[in-house]
Order: C-alpha cells, then structure tokens, then sequence
C-alpha cells in the first residue's frame, strides 16, 4: 500500500507498534517469550514491533493478555481517559487484519467492548483458541460463527457466548461483510477485576 492510500485507521495501527515494544518491555519479556506466550513466532513479532506488519485484532488481544493490559492501552489510551459513556462520534475506526472496529466500550477495563465489520473473505479459515469468553451480536448480515466441529449461521438479531477455548472462526456469510458487537474478557489481565470483579479458582 502506497503512503497516498493510508487511511487514519492504518496510521493508528501504526502507532501501536512502538507501543507493542514498549510494554513487552515494561513486562520484562524477550521477544522470544513474549512471541511464545502470544502464540506469535519472534520474527512475526519483531515486525509488530517495528511497523513492518499489521496486528489483527486477535493478535491484539492476545498481546494484551501476554502483557496485563488492555486493547486500549495498546492503541495508546490510557485508564485516565475512561469514561462510562462513549458516544458514537468519538468512535475512531481501526483497520486490523481485514477487519475494521470500532471501540464501543471504557478503555483500561479487562473486558474489551467493540464494533466490529467483518468484511467477506477475510480471515475466515483462521482458527483461533485462548483463554477468556466472547459475546456477539449481528448487526447487519449473516455470520459463519464455526465452534468446534458445528457450525452455526447467524443472522441481524442472533448473539452468540462461548468458551474462547473452544476453537472458533469466523466469517462473513454475504459479499457485503456482517457488521457485529463484540465483547471479549481478557481473564488473565490484572486490570480484569475493573469491570469483572475477582475470579478466583478461575483456569485460563
């Protein structure tokens, strides 16, 4: 993509990459164990770090998980700037790995709240596994919402919760993409006891 293509999504994809490096940091992590405990091979990482990759929002929420934050955090907001109400004009588009979201929730919370756009052929055969739940709702479109071996079609209307150890994809059903509310815990963050409380004897 050419410097006249970039968007204000992409360029706040791109702020985050010095941000990635600074919190592995602060977490006193090599890039080897961080890559590791992300699920993410060094190399990968490395170009997370340096801006020669976009994170996908998975991506995202694992470094988060890894690193005691929150998604917010790393797109360089901060606890102080929480507020209970967060209107739809403040709502600034990020674009990550093919999806486009949108923060609908406080951030510095351990519960991450977006709206997110989906669109057709985008990272439909990636399977992801890790520790926490999910919650969404279709907005607009179907939704191809695979869990485990059965798969599920979603239309405007139906939610969905599961188990985020449960191997799941997702995908847009339509050529025009499905538009969702997705909420997502992030139980091994320290910060989680914000908006979940304490979950004690709780296995990630």
């Amino acid at each position: 993509m050419s410097s006249s293509e970039t968007g204000p999504a992409e360029g706040a994809v791109a702020a985050v990459a010095p941000q990635l490096r600074e919190l592995r940091r602060r977490a006193a992590l090599t890039l080897e164990a961080a890559a590791r405990a992300a699920g993410l091979s060094p190399a990968h990482l490395s170009r997370l770090e340096t801006g020669q990759r976009q994170p996908s929002l998975p991506m995202l929420l694992s470094l988060a998980r890894v690193y005691g934050t929150t998604v917010a955090e790393l797109l360089g907001e901060s606890a102080a700037d929480r507020d209970a109400v967060v209107r739809a004009a403040d709502m600034e588009p990020t674009a990550a790995g093919g999806w486009t979201y949108w923060r609908a929730g406080a951030p510095g919370c351990g519960m991450q709240a977006l709206r997110v756009q989906v669109p057709y052929g985008s990272q439909g055969d990636v399977v992801r596994v890790h520790p926490g739940e999910e919650w969404l709702h279709v907005l607009r479109g179907r939704l191809r919402l695979r869990l485990g071996d059965t798969e599920h079609r979603l239309t405007a209307g139906d939610s969905a919760h599961f188990d985020s150890m449960t191997p799941h994809r997702i995908a847009a059903q339509d050529p025009d993409g499905v538009e969702l509310l997705f909420v997502h815990t992030l139980l091994q963050s320290p910060t989680a006891a914000l908006c979940l409380g304490p979950t004690p004897g709780e296995t990630p």
